[in-house]
This record gives structure tokens, sequence and C-alpha cells, in this order.
């Protein structure tokens, strides 16, 4: 019978009947070769530093990778143009992107634990 309720729970936690807080992104941001853009990440409601946020990027036709976990920390091997803050006043976290380059093109979403998912479509002009 445990089981059931542990079933019930991860349902409605998937369902999102138990998720109050939506992470909130712009729809799409683009910017030219060379340029920093930055991507913002609104937390709905609580403090956006009771949780780390991470951030993941996404090309056409691949997995997901990390580019800021932990709020501002880089994996191995992600390039230093990436860069993650997180503001209190706006309760809001930033991806970063300086020195755009083409193949930075993605889809890049924010998350934190126990909300949501959203994504930003990141475009290259001038390719």
């Amino acid at each position: 019978m445990a089981w059931a309720a542990l079933l019930l729970t991860l349902l409605a936690h998937c369902t999102g009947s138990l998720a109050n807080i939506v992470l909130t992104q712009p729809s799409s941001v683009s910017g030219s070769p060379g340029q920093k853009v930055t991507l913002s990440c609104t937390r709905s409601s609580g403090d956006i530093g009771s949780r780390y946020v991470n951030w993941y990027q996404q090309r056409p036709g691949s997995a997901p990778s990390t580019v800021i976990y932990a709020d501002d920390e880089r994996p191995s091997g992600v390039p230093d143009r990436f860069s993650g803050s997180i503001d209190s006043s706006s309760n809001s976290a930033s991806l970063t992107i300086s020195a755009l380059q083409s193949e930075d093109e993605a889809d890049y979403y924010c998350q934190s634990y126990d909300d949501s998912y959203n994504h930003t479509v990141l475009q290259t002009m001038g390719k």
C-alpha cells in the first residue's frame, strides 16, 4: 500500500499539481557573432537563492548538456565565455554568453530543484 502512496505523490509532482513555482524565460533571444547576450530566468515565487539554478544547452539533434550548475559553476570543457549569476532584487538567474559564436545557437533551459523547466531559443544572426 505504501507504494501506491509513493506512486500518487510522484504522479502529482509530474503533472504539476504540487508545483507552485514557475521559472520564466524569454521565448527567444538573438545576437550577432562577437556580441554579449544575457538569458534571464525569473522565479515566480520564493527566493531565487534558495535553490541552485542550473543551465542546459541543447543543440538540434543532440541531448542537453550542462553549461552552468550551482548558479555560477562551469563544468570542465565549457568555455569561460559562459557565466551564470543570481540577482535577488529581480528574483532571477542569468546566463551570459560573451563573444557569441554561431555554434552557441541552441535551446537553453534553466532549471532549479523542484521547479519547472522552461527554455529560451538563442539565435545567432549573420551566419
